[in-house]
Formats: structure tokens, C-alpha cells, sequence
């Protein structure tokens, strides 16, 4: 596994985060090392996916990146069919993804789709996933992506979403970014990495809370939802139509 280094030297001009090769390269690294319980998270999501997959439906993968929590499901599946869509709007992220997928006996189960994920059509879906996804979108788009969600899940299905979270108390926010600042450094990201990256992602990825999320899910028409896992600012979410 290739290191994380994108921000390890001290730049002149920190431009906006991008998912491009270099972060392409070292992604792997990159989540292990910056979101907390990142494997366990995919790992239960591709159980969950299974055990709501309904035969001859849509899985959506929306914000897919280089398929991750895709080959988690294959493995899941095994030799079960399925149907998956992948979606990401970084051409590195799914030519990644197209190559993983070369050799694979899943690669018909799946198809790969180059744009951003509130442009997607959502139809006959019996497990959507907006894996740390939400938080790049801008917050305009959120509310109409996650009402066509819930109108292109079958009834039964379930929408999986993880995110990076804010708290409405400034103490509590406090608290969760000084320990999340704390994993990194425990991960070996130096402070310059910290507050460089830090400084990319702003206005890049915009956080927001629990209850923003709750209000969202239960505006477009879920009423059964929870959240399922949580670790100081990051948390993952259930909702079932």
C-alpha cells in the first residue's frame, strides 16, 4: 500500500481538495489513516447490503471512488447475483475501480458510471450507499438527491449512509476535532499534514449534524432510520423505506 504524502511538504498555496491521481495513488492509506473504524464500516455495509439485496434490483454505489466497499459486497455475495451500480464523478477513482475489476468474476455484475452522484437516476434500488459521499455535494443539492433516493428505493429497501459530523454545541464539536486530530497524529499524520489538508478541504467538505441528517431522511419520506455506528464526528446511518 502506497503512503499518504500529499501533504507532507510545506506548500506556497494550498489549492482545493481534488480526487485525482496523486490522491488516487494513495487512497487506500489515506482512509485507513483518517477515518476511524473505515474497514469494520465497510465491512458491516456489505452485510447489510446483503441482507436487503432483493433478487433482480439495484444496488447504487454513489461515491464509489476506487470500489472499496464494492469488492467488500462481491465478497459477500459470492457466487449470489446481483446487480451494482457505481457512481463517482473522479475519472481517476473509477479507471482504478475499471482495473480492479479486469480480472474479476463479478466485473458483469457491476457497471461503472463517470459523473457526479446527484446527476444519477435512481431506479428499482433495493440498497443505495453514500459512503462519506453527502459531505462533497453541495448543500443546495442534498435534500433533492436524498428525496430521489427514497423514491427509487423499492419498498423494503435501504439507504446506508456514513458521514463526517458536525455537533450543534461548539463544545461538544470541540471535543470530537480534538480527538479526531488526535487519530491522525496516532496514525502518523504530522501536524503540517493535519493543517494543510485541513485547509484543502475547506468549503470542500462541509460537515453538518445528526439531527440535520434526521430532518433530511424523515423530509423525503423514511420513517424508520438510526444510527447504527458512531465514533466522535463520524457516524453511519440506516434508513429503511
Amino acid at each position: 500500500m502506497k503512503k499518504d504524502r500529499v501533504f507532507a511538504q510545506r506548500k506556497n498555496k494550498i489549492t482545493a481538495f481534488e480526487f485525482n491521481e496523486q490522491v488516487a495513488s494513495v487512497f487506500d492509506d489515506m482512509l485507513s489513516r483518517s477515518v476511524p473504524f473505515y474497514h469494520e464500516g465497510i465491512k458491516r455495509q456489505a452485510q447489510l447490503c446483503k441482507n436487503f439485496y432483493i433478487k433482480k434490483t439495484n444496488i447504487y454505489d454513489l461515491g464509489c471512488s476506487h470500489g472499496n466497499i464494492g469488492i467488500m459486497i462481491c465478497r459477500c455475495f459470492g457466487d449470489y447475483d446481483f446487480s451494482m451500480i457505481g457512481v463517482d464523478s473522479s475519472i481517476p477513482m473509477i479507471e482504478k475501480y475499471r482495473k480492479r475489476l479486469e480480472n474479476s468474476k463479478w466485473r458483469e455484475n457491476i457497471r461503472l458510471l463517470c459523473e457526479p452522484a446527484e446527476n444519477v437516476e435512481i431506479i428499482d434500488a433495493s440498497v443505495v450507499i453514500l459512503n462519506l459521499t453527502i459531505q462533497f455535494i453541495a448543500p443546495h443539492r442534498r435534500n433533492d438527491l436524498i428525496k430521489k433516493i427514497y423514491k427509487g428505493l423499492v419498498k423494503g429497501g435501504v439507504l446506508l449512509l456514513t458521514e463526517k459530523i458536525i455537533h450543534k454545541k461548539e463544545l461538544i464539536s470541540h471535543i470530537q476535532n480534538q480527538y479526531y486530530k488526535k487519530f491522525k497524529r496516532e496514525n502518523g499524520y504530522s501536524e503540517l499534514e493535519i493543517s494543510q489538508k485541513r485547509d484543502a478541504l475547506e468549503n470542500v467538505l462541509i460537515p453538518e449534524t445528526i439531527e440535520t441528517h434526521n430532518d433530511r431522511l424523515k423530509n423525503a419520506g423514511f420513517d424508520s432510520f438510526d444510527v447504527w455506528m458512531k465514533w466522535f464526528n463520524f457516524a453511519s446511518f440506516i434508513a429503511v423505506k
